[in-house]
């Protein structure tokens, strides 16, 4: 009897502790396992009428490297993209102290390309265009307002 109840308590405290735990599970019913960088964050509710995705959005680190004399005088910056899987992401960068915001959407009919465009407050903005291998992962190139040019990088 006194075995049962330390199994009962242990079992009562692990499903204490882990009553505010995520886990994502795909749709074969196993848990999903996201690659090392790749944090999954909750879907906003879909508008009336849209169709439903099965895939957790995905924010992304995104890396631009300078690709002129003006962006080398910023150096390597870093953001992030979150991927909705839906066509449509989130884009946030800090450049130069200010914070820039925007969106990325694939472009029409072509699966893997697409184009983002983030702007700030004070009046930078920025325009890229880019290529997915896959959800995770893809490249292109970002021109800023000031004319400064980066290779850019998302996912890991």
């Amino acid at each position: 009897m006194k075995r049962m109840t330390k199994l009962a308590a242990a079992l009562s405290l692990s499903t204490l502790l882990l009553s505010g735990c995520y886990v994502a599970v795909a749709p074969d019913g196993k848990p999903y396992m996201y690659p090392p960088g790749v944090v999954p964050v909750p879907a906003s509710p879909a508008p009336t009428g849209a169709q439903p995705s099965s895939a957790l959005p995905m924010v992304l680190p995104v890396r631009l490297y300078p690709a002129n004399d003006l962006a080398t005088q910023t150096g390597v910056l870093t953001g992030t993209v979150t991927n909705m899987m839906t066509g449509k992401g989130r884009f946030e960068l800090n450049y130069r102290g200010e914070m820039l915001t925007g969106e990325a959407t694939r472009v029409a009919n072509e699966e893997r390309r697409g184009v983002a465009t983030a702007y700030s407050p004070a009046g930078a903005y920025m325009s890229c265009d880019y290529q997915m291998n896959n959800p995770r992962q893809g490249a292109g190139t970002c021109t800023f307002s000031n004319g400064a040019r980066y290779q850019v990088h998302i996912g890991g």
